[in-house]
């Protein structure tokens, strides 16, 4: 069949271009969970806790993601100044990944215990009190909101469904969930899910 006759068909084309498309993913994607580097945790990786889960969802939440990435590329630009580049043994807990695409503020994935917890709670209240030229807005309404009546009403049952899709989870993380996030607020959960970023991974030496 020559490629005349499949450019002028156009059944024959969609046919073709969707053969092309299948057979590539295949050949991309499936080897993929078989490589152990990008299905099994780094050394050292431990999953979220309750309060740091429930500060994920309310990253998820706020829409976070859209302006701070999760994802530091191996170029020597990006590793100077976010550190070393992200692996994918990091993420194997994190359903869905927050990699992001777009940076109009920093890369978060190493931003834990960089800066302290107070810093975070008055960059959250006004971002420009501590970062002058920030176009960030604020979220000051996140210390008024108990997160065990938001984010962490079903915290039981998050956890509970990440353990049987393989999160090592204890029996004792579960039991223990509500009383984790007792009198926390959102702000809390936040800040405590962003001092966990990149603090559960191994030594940066590790992966030289």
């Amino acid at each position: 069949m020559s490629q005349e006759k499949i450019e002028k068909n156009v059944a024959l084309l969609i046919v073709f271009t969707l053969l092309a498309v299948i057979w590539g993913g295949l050949v991309e994607i499936v080897p993929l969970f078989f490589q152990t580097s990008t299905t099994t945790a780094v050394e050292g990786l431990k999953p979220y806790d309750a309060v740091q889960l429930a500060g994920r969802e309310v990253y998820i939440r706020e829409g976070c993601y859209n302006c701070h990435s999760q994802m530091i590329r191996p170029f020597r630009a990006e590793t100077e100044r976010y550190g070393h580049y992200s692996v994918a043994g990091e993420f194997v807990y994190d359903h869905p990944f927050q990699w992001g695409s777009k940076r109009t503020g920093p890369d978060l994935q190493r931003v834990g215990n960089r800066y302290s917890d107070e810093w975070h709670r008055a960059h959250l209240r006004n971002p420009r009190s501590v970062v002058q030229d920030s176009n960030m807005p604020s979220y000051f309404w996140l210390e008024k909101t108990l997160a065990s009546d938001t984010v962490g009403h079903d915290i039981v049952e998050k956890i509970s469904a990440l353990r049987a899709i393989g999160v090592p989870y204890e029996e004792s993380d579960i039991t223990g969930a509500r009383d984790a996030l007792k009198d926390k607020t959102e702000a809390d959960v936040l800040i405590a899910y962003l001092q966990g970023l990149g603090q559960s991974s191994p030594t940066l030496s590790n992966f030289q």
